[in-house]
C-alpha cells in the first residue's frame, strides 16, 4: 500500500489523498483552496482548471501521471459536501476513467457544482446511503468500501473504510463526535469498533483542531446558543440578519425554528445558500423546507431585500458573508450596495467562527469595522465547530487502534499537535505516525 498525500497537508484544505494497491488506486476527496479563490474572486476574473492550477488553488495532481498511478484510479470518493473536499473534482475529475462515489446530499450538491460553473460530467456518478457498502471493480479484484455516518457542521458526512488484501485504509478527514445532532444520523460507533477489529493499516485522520484541549460540543449548544441571541435580546423592532456557513443544514434549521418562535418570516439570501438548500431539499434532507423563502440572483434579491427594509421587524434575514467575503450578500449590505439599511440596533449574528486564514481574518475584520460605523449589535462566535478537539482525537485513536497515522487537514501548526498526542499514545514519529506534506508518499 502506498498513500499519496496530495493536499491538505500543507494548509486548510485542498484535501486530496491517493491510494496506490498496485493494479489499482484510489482517491479521497478533490477539494479546493479557498483562500486565494477569494481573492481571484476580489479581482471579479473568472476561473477555469489552467488558472485554479496557476494559483494553487486545486490539488497538484500531476504526480500522479509521472508515477504511472492516474490510468489506474478506479474511484473519486468525496468524504462530504465542503468545497475544501470536492470543489476540485469538477476541474479535474475528467482527468480519471474512475466513478465519482458519495452520499447523496454530497453528490447532489456536486451536480450543482458542476452545472453552476457550466461543466459537463463526464465521470459515471454512484449514490450510497450513509452506513452501507459499495463494491468497486479493480483490474484483477473488487474491493469493499464502507461509508460510516459520522457527524460533521454538513449533513451526511461519511468516514471512508476502503478494505484491501493489506488491511483497511480508513479515511477519517472531516469530523466530531456528536450524539445530538439536530439532522441527521449519529455516529455510527458499532460499524467503527467492527472495523477496529478487522484491523485499520493507514489512518488519515482530521487534525485541525488537535491543538485545542477539549472535547468539541454538540451541534445542540449552537442550538442554545442562539436561541439565547435571538430569543432573549431586544429586538422587537430591530432587523435580524444570521449568517452561518451555508452547507450548515442542521444550523439553518435551528435558525428557521427560532425566526417562527419570534413570529418572523425568515427569508434566505445568497447562491450558495440556494445551492445547498436546493440540495438538501432534492434529497428530501431539508426539514424547514416550507418555512422559508429564497432569494439568489440579483433581482430576486434586490426585490426581497427592498420589500423586508420596509418592516425589519416581521423577517429575519439569512445571508451569506460569514467570513467577510468580498461580494457577500453581508459585505455589500455593510457597503449600502443592497436596498436593506442597516441602522442602529439591528443584530447580526455571525453563527460562525472565522477559518483561521490570513485572507479571512482580514475581510472579517473590515466587515466588522464597517458594521460597527452603522452602529449595529454584532454577536459574535455564535457556533460550535465541525472539528474534533485533542481529546475527542485521543478517544478516536485508542479505538481505531491503527498501525500507522498520517494527520491532515492543515500546515505543519496544525499537524504538528496531532504527532505529539500520538506519541502519547505510544506511536513514534516516522515509525507509524507521519508527518506529511503535499505530494509526499509513504510505502505501507
Amino acid at each position: 500500500m502506498e498513500i499519496y498525500t496530495i493536499g491538505g497537508f500543507n494548509e486548510v484544505g485542498k484535501n486530496m489523498t491517493v491510494v496506490d494497491l498496485g493494479e489499482d488506486a484510489f482517491i479521497f476527496d478533490c477539494g479546493l483552496h479557498l483562500p486565494p479563490i477569494v481573492e481571484l474572486e476580489e479581482r471579479d476574473k473568472a476561473y477555469n482548471e489552467k488558472t485554479l492550477r496557476s494559483i494553487g488553488a486545486v490539488p497538484n495532481d500531476f504526480i500522479l501521471d509521472s508515477k504511472g498511478i492516474s490510468k489506474k484510479v478506479r474511484a473519486i470518493i468525496p468524504s462530504h459536501a465542503h468545497l475544501d473536499h470536492i470543489g476540485a473534482i469538477p476541474y479535474l475529475g475528467y482527468r480519471y476513467n474512475a466513478e465519482i462515489i458519495g452520499t447523496p446530499f454530497t453528490i447532489e450538491v456536486l451536480k450543482h457544482l458542476y452545472y453552476d460553473n457550466g461543466i459537463e460530467i463526464k465521470n459515471q456518478i454512484k449514490t450510497v446511503q450513509p452506513n452501507s457498502s459499495y463494491m468497486i471493480k479493480g483490474k484483477n479484484r473488487s474491493y469493499k468500501i464502507d461509508f460510516i455516518n459520522i457527524t460533521h457542521s454538513t449533513i451526511q458526512t461519511s468516514m471512508i473504510a476502503l478494505h484491501t488484501p493489506e488491511g483497511v485504509f480508513l479515511y477519517s478527514n472531516d469530523f466530531k463526535f456528536d450524539n445530538n445532532p439536530i439532522v441527521g444520523k449519529e455516529p455510527n460507533y458499532e460499524m467503527l469498533k467492527h472495523i477496529a477489529k478487522e484491523g485499520v493499516k493507514a489512518l488519515v485522520v482530521d487534525s485541525l483542531y488537535s491543538g485545542d484541549e477539549r472535547k468539541t460540543a454538540s451541534e445542540k449548544v449552537a442550538r442554545s446558543l442562539l436561541e439565547d441571541v435571538m430569543l432573549t435580546t431586544s429586538n422587537e423592532r430591530a432587523g435580524i440578519i444570521v449568517t452561518t456557513f451555508s452547507s450548515h443544514i442542521a444550523r439553518l434549521k435551528s435558525i428557521v425554528d427560532f425566526s417562527k418562535r419570534l413570529g418572523r418570516k425568515p427569508i434566505f439570501v445568497g447562491r450558495s445558500l440556494n445551492k445547498y438548500v436546493s440540495a438538501a431539499i432534492n434529497v428530501k434532507l431539508c426539514p424547514f423546507a416550507k418555512d422559508i423563502q429564497i432569494a439568489s440572483y440579483r433581482k430576486q434579491v434586490e426585490k426581497t431585500l427592498s420589500h423586508v427594509n420596509r418592516n425589519k421587524s416581521k423577517y429575519v434575514v439569512v445571508c451569506t458573508g460569514h467570513q467577510g467575503e468580498p461580494g457577500s450578500v453581508l459585505d455589500r449590505m455593510s457597503k449600502g450596495e443592497l436596498p436593506l439599511n442597516l441602522a442602529i440596533d439591528d443584530h447580526i449574528i455571525f453563527s460562525s467562527s472565522v477559518i483561521p486564514t490570513e485572507v479571512n481574518v482580514q475581510n472579517r475584520k473590515v466587515l466588522e469595522e464597517r458594521l460597527k460605523k452603522r452602529k449595529t449589535r454584532i454577536f459574535n462566535n455564535v457556533h460550535v465547530s465541525g472539528h474534533a478537539g485533542r481529546e475527542d482525537l485521543r478517544d478516536f485513536v485508542n479505538m481505531m487502534n491503527a498501525e500507522h497515522i498520517l494527520p491532515a487537514h492543515g500546515d505543519e501548526n496544525k499537524l504538528k499537535p496531532m504527532i505529539e498526542l500520538c506519541n502519547e499514545l505510544g506511536y513514534k514519529t516516522g515509525k507509524n505516525v507521519h508527518l506529511m506534506s503535499d505530494g509526499g508518499s509513504i510505502k505501507i
